[in-house]
């Protein structure tokens, strides 16, 4: 993944990654899953905070671990690709598969994510797209909680799958891990 190759080739020498299951069912079963992992990485490398970058159906699972798990005293900063926080309409109702039907606007996990969050210290900085045809509408990729401290940042020309390929997007996630100032930033920032 071209994300990966460039956060190595800028230092970034701990680069793990966890690819949920098909099989799985429930957003908060692969949440505790990859709570988990996080402290299996976390004693392998004795790093007390970690950085996450999820793409769609993986940026939920990780907000959810997040917000819910109290995953926040892990995790230092969570980057979301084209991430359906608030719920999408593209996901079809009859039929769907569970995981599927969950990141329906006004699911119960939608809604369960819209509760306070008062004290979570985790950064959290949301790429999305005006051409994600996955995201409908594209606006429901952006973080908007306020208890969460979040950075949504607008990508143009760039499509649902591209974003964890796409080299502008790879550069402006280097950028935002790299600063230790994201949190005094305004809460839009855009991206060519």
């Amino acid at each position: 993944m071209l994300l990966r190759r460039s956060l190595a080739r800028h230092g970034w020498h701990h680069l793990e990654s966890l690819n949920y299951s098909p099989l799985t069912c429930d957003i908060r079963a692969a949440a505790e899953l990859l709570g988990r992992h996080v402290e299996e990485i976390r004693a392998r490398t004795g790093h007390s905070e970690i950085d996450i970058v999820g793409h769609s159906l993986g940026g939920l699972i990780a907000r959810y671990y997040v917000q819910r798990l109290g995953g926040d005293r892990r995790v230092r900063t969570l980057v979301t690709l084209g991430t359906p926080h608030g719920g999408t309409a593209f996901a079809p109702l009859a039929g769907a598969h569970p995981i599927v039907r969950q990141m329906r606007s006004g699911s119960d996990l939608i809604e369960e994510l819209r509760r306070p969050a008062p004290g979570c210290r985790t950064r959290f900085i949301s790429f999305w797209s005006e051409l994600d045809r996955i995201m409908l509408p594209v606006e429901t990729a952006c973080v908007d909680h306020p208890d969460l401290d979040a950075l949504n940042v607008r990508v143009t020309g760039i499509g649902h799958l591209a974003l964890p390929v796409h080299p502008a997007v790879a550069a402006a996630v280097r950028q935002y891990l790299e600063s230790d100032a994201v949190a005094e930033r305004p809460g839009a920032a855009s991206v060519a």
